[in-house]
């Protein structure tokens, strides 16, 4: 019943798992006996020497290629790279770095990762500690990238003679001392906003000590004088112990501004980074008071001692454009291709290139103006909210938010970095901006709907203060390039607890990646019916009984039409759990089931189409989990839950499908990632592949349920939930068209133009693709029509044929052709109208005149 598994678990497997003694031996043993290894390939054996591997990493490696090789079609010297790359990082050996590895087999890192993903074709080749591993690589190498592109086009910008010698080597040393600044500021490498802020110092630092005449006109008039320090008080700090710190460096205000300015980014938030962490980090060179650019000998040799110790790549490979960290020219180009069309009304206008700081700096700013009229404290209208409360909640909405700012800005600062706790406490001011700005836009509509200005009960409750200052920082968080809720500073706030709720402004990335982060609040509602309640927000945060206390469930009747249909008709339906009473768990698990199904039954087209039958039975395994082993979710993905259960049924339905077929076809599915089945939780800390989890977890707690299934009676199928038949998710969301790049349908916001209900004479004044603009226009066309019917009425009792309109051109000027007259700006418009009008009379003509044959006969 278990899935076989050819390599258990990493590449310790054939035999080769040593002790921990031996290799802490041969950790420290870092030459390579070619004599010990003879039966392995020449070649194999001159890259660990190159690459000055010990002999257990040699072994492990080896027997690793030897599993791998036959199902993949990867060059053999590029296998052996990632065979090795897999082994130390498992052993956390010190062998070599990434960069290293890459020259040895001639490969850039985006090539390299997907040779070594390539390598895990049965989900036990890569472990955990891997995988997660080359997560990081990849996010730091993006990052990386991403920095130095709009490193290089700043710098085009600010020097004239980029490709002068010195120049040249002026920009190295800043570039280097940039990754140096990094390196030591930031734990995580990978945070793109605090980094670019970064290099934004490092580029005030280097331009206000290069010459003026080598500056282009922008910052040749912003740099102000760096003012050195009189050498009375040089004597006197040299007199004075080491432990008293010098004054603070300067820093040039006008030339930051100006830097900021062309980069789109937020100077206040690059002044405190200055501050707070930049100062430290030239302290720690002692470049402080120095008013000289440092030496690039100097710089290269700290970055060099940092690399090596990162084990990871070389950022100084960027300027020298190595190939091993530059992607091709094509690939680089596609992010120069973005959309670049004018809106009709701003032919000026020309949209740039969407790069990755761009898109960040641009959320940034949304984000910002947003919230440039909500204050640190409640509004006029919060307060009178507070006011109108039985018990005012003002004094534990204030003293919520200090106890909470402090132990998130600690929490951030353990994070991303020791300096970095003003930066943590800024965001937070944001969020709670945002917190305000929600709070009372969901109090307005509560009033407005249930004509009540008394809510106390919502006010004074913890859990929503909490809840919703979380889905806010959580807003903030992504629109900084944060990482989500469960490894941010946000669990310290929220543990277990995840909120799904709707702000004012939000972009376009913020809406998908609430939707990411909130997967199981998407609107549903009980199997078959409308998500319909008239509970208050305070219903939706009353607490659960404790377990025991039964509860009458909300009706799930099956749909008709469903495969379950008539097995289920007579069962008892779908019940939420037992300890279930609370209206927000209740109407948890009635989203819930509808989300699980959704996916469920996408996984199935992909995957069973020639066994339909299969389907209902999987679902009803499923929804059994769900409902009564509820402790399976916790901490864990839905979908791992699905894929689980998919397995089991096939397997005791003899059904062949293994799951690397699962696995791969999951891939393709809506908001999957990889993580969901490589890094799954097994026990309390420790987690694991989907496969193991299987194992270990899912068939031991389901066993007996399971086996039910190959049985003569097996267990009455669930019913299936009804899916809404609207194409449209969410009302004011627009959908686009398969296919199509900017093709977006919306949902008609008034019935008035309803293509199912408009007139004959409606349908003629609409126009596709144009835009009539003011409303004179549309008298314009009242006048035209009307006169065209009070014409054609005439003609009827003349008894005479309209004659054909003649076919009008014009020229760039709006000039006809016909008359050589000048036509003003509606002369396109009216003469369409004309032309329209013409259509429709003879139209109309026609349709009399097979009226009166009709009768005729």
């Amino acid at each position: 019943m278990p899935p076989k598994k050819r390599n258990s678990g990493s590449t310790q497997s054939k035999g080769l798992k040593p002790s921990a003694e031996n290799a802490q031996a041969d950790k420290g043993s870092p030459e390579l006996s070619v004599k010990k290894h003879g039966d392995k390939d020449a070649a194999f054996l001159n890259l660990c020497k190159s690459l000055q591997v010990t002999d257990l990493v040699c072994d492990r490696a080896w027997a690793l290629w030897k599993s791998v090789q036959e199902s993949t079609n990867e060059a053999s010297t590029s296998l052996w790279g990632g065979c090795l790359f897999v082994t130390v990082t498992d052993l956390d050996v010190s062998c070599f770095t990434l960069t290293q590895v890459l020259k040895a087999v001639s490969l850039n890192v985006k090539d390299f990762l997907s040779v070594v993903r390539k390598m895990d074709v049965n989900l036990d080749t890569i472990t955990t500690k891997v995988n997660a591993a080359m997560t990081r690589l990849e996010k730091k190498y993006d990052v990386t990238l991403a920095l130095y592109q709009r490193f290089e086009k700043t710098c085009k910008r600010i020097f004239s003679l980029v490709s002068n010698e010195k120049e040249r080597e002026t920009m190295r040393s800043c570039w280097t001392m940039f990754l140096l600044a990094k390196g030591r500021v930031l734990q995580m490498e990978d945070d793109l906003v605090i980094a670019f802020q970064l290099l934004l110092c490092t580029l005030e630092f280097f331009i206000k000590r290069c010459p003026v005449s080598l500056l282009q006109p922008p910052y040749k008039s912003a740099i102000t004088k760096v003012q050195s320090p009189p050498t009375r008080t040089s004597r006197r700090y040299q007199g004075k112990a080491k432990s008293i710190r010098p004054p603070e460096p300067e820093v040039d205000v006008q030339l930051l501004e100006t830097l900021c300015k062309e980069n789109d980014c937020n100077a206040e938030e690059v002044k405190n980074v200055y501050q707070n962490s930049f100062s430290a980090f030239l302290d720690s060179l002692d470049l402080s008071r120095s008013s000289d650019v440092p030496q690039s000998n100097d710089l290269d040799k700290q970055y060099e001692e940092l690399y090596l110790r990162s084990r990871d790549i070389d950022g100084r490979l960027f300027f020298d454009e190595d190939p091993t960290v530059l992607l091709p020219k094509v690939e680089i180009l596609q992010v120069e291709r973005t959309p670049k069309k004018n809106l009709p009304d701003e032919d000026g206008v020309i949209i740039p290139p969407q790069t990755p700081i761009r898109a960040a700096m641009t959320s940034i700013q949304q984000l910002r103006g947003d919230l440039i009229s909500t204050g640190d404290t409640p509004s006029t209208t919060l307060t009178t909210y507070f006011k109108n409360c039985t018990v005012d909640p003002t004094q534990g909405v204030l003293k919520r938010l200090e106890m909470l700012d402090q132990r998130f800005s600690q929490r951030f600062g353990q994070a991303v970095g020791p300096r970095c706790v003003l930066l943590g406490n800024q965001r937070f001011t944001l969020g709670v901006r945002l917190y305000y700005k929600v709070m009372e836009a969901m109090l307005k509509s509560e009033e407005k709907r249930l004509s009540v200005q008394n809510f106390s009960k919502l006010l004074n409750d913890s859990t929503f203060h909490t809840s919703l200052l979380a889905c806010a920082l959580e807003v903030v968080m992504a629109t900084y390039g944060g990482r989500h809720l469960h490894s941010h500073p946000l669990s310290c706030l929220l543990p277990h607890t995840h909120t799904h709720t709707h702000t004012p402004t939000r972009t376009e990335s913020l809406c998908k990646h609430l939707k990411c982060s909130a997967e199981q609040a998407e609107t549903t509602a009980s199997f078959n019916q409308p998500l319909q309640h008239n509970h208050t927000a305070a219903d939706l945060y009353l607490s659960p009984v404790r377990p025991g206390h039964r509860v009458a469930p909300p009706e799930s009747p099956a749909t008709p039409n469903s495969h379950a249909s008539s097995q289920a008709a007579n069962q008892p339906t779908n019940q939420t759990p037992r300890h279930i009473k609370s209206n927000s768990l209740s109407l948890f698990y009635k989203k819930l089931y509808r989300l699980a199904y959704i996916r469920l039954k996408l996984l199935c087209s992909y995957l069973l189409s020639s066994h339909p039958e299969l389907e209902p039975i999987i679902w009803t395994l499923f929804q059994h989990t769900l409902q009564h082993e509820y402790e399976l979710m916790r901490d864990r993905h839905l979908d791992q839950l699905m894929m689980s259960a998919m397995y089991a049924i096939c397997k005791v339905k003899s059904v062949d499908l293994r799951f690397k077929t699962i696995v791969t076809a999951y891939k393709n599915m809506p908001n999957a990632n990889q993580e969901t089945f490589k890094h799954v939780l097994i026990s309390e800390g420790h987690y694991d592949s989907i496969i193991v989890f299987y194992n270990q977890v899912f068939m031991q707690k389901l066993k007996t349920n399971i086996l039910q299934y190959a049985s003569p009676r097996p267990p009455p199928l669930s019913p299936i939930p009804q899916i809404p038949r609207s194409p449209y998710k969410f009302q004011n969301s627009p959908l686009r068209v398969p296919g199509s790049n900017n093709v977006y349908i919306s949902p008609l916001k008034s019935p008035r133009m309803s293509p199912g209900i408009m007139t004959p004479r409606s349908r003629m004044l609409v126009s596709i693709g144009e835009s009539f603009g003011h409303s004179s226009r549309f008298q314009k066309i009242n006048q035209m029509v009307n006169s065209s019917e009070r014409s054609f009425k005439r003609t009827l009792d003349m008894g005479s044929i309209p004659k054909p309109l003649k076919r009008l051109r014009f020229d760039g000027d709006g000039q006809d052709e016909a008359d050589g007259s000048k036509s003003n700006g509606d002369s396109t418009l009216i003469l369409k109208l004309v032309e329209m009008s013409s259509t429709r009379s003879r139209m109309q003509e026609q349709k009399l005149k097979e009226d009166a044959d009709s009768r005729k006969e």
